[in-house]
């Protein structure tokens, strides 16, 4: 797995938690990932130094700005691929899974031509 993939897998995920739960917590992002707490600690560092994250002394995690920026679009991506998925006829499980993998390699370009075509068959 590509680190920006990992990144941006843990900044979804923060997003995620984040319209769940009041505050999020390394501890919610293992439990959610199925990954060590220490693991999530490392790439929490990670974020932080790229100044995606922010984490508060009572270990408190948000996203600054641009971690929201890049976690709208991986979500946006995973929502609008699962759905197109299922729409074809793949199962649910499938589909989540898939677009987990589709969201990340798909250009904006093809993206953005994805969307349109939704767009247009629900019209």
């Amino acid at each position: 797995m590509k680190s920006n993939e990992s990144a941006e897998n843990y900044l979804e995920t923060i997003l995620i938690l984040s319209e769940k739960k009041p505050v999020v917590r390394s501890v919610d992002i293992a439990e959610e990932l199925g990954f060590k707490k220490s693991s999530v600690s490392v790439a929490m560092k990670n974020l932080r130094a790229k100044e995606l994250i922010t984490v508060r002394p009572e270990g408190y995690i948000y996203l600054t700005p641009a971690g929201l920026k890049i976690a709208q679009m991986i979500y946006e991506r995973h929502q609008v691929i699962a759905s197109f998925l299922t729409r074809l006829g793949v199962s649910e499980d499938v589909a989540l899974e898939d677009a987990c993998r589709i969201e990340h390699a798909i250009s904006q370009e093809s993206f953005e031509a994805l969307k349109a075509h939704i767009n247009q068959a629900a019209d």
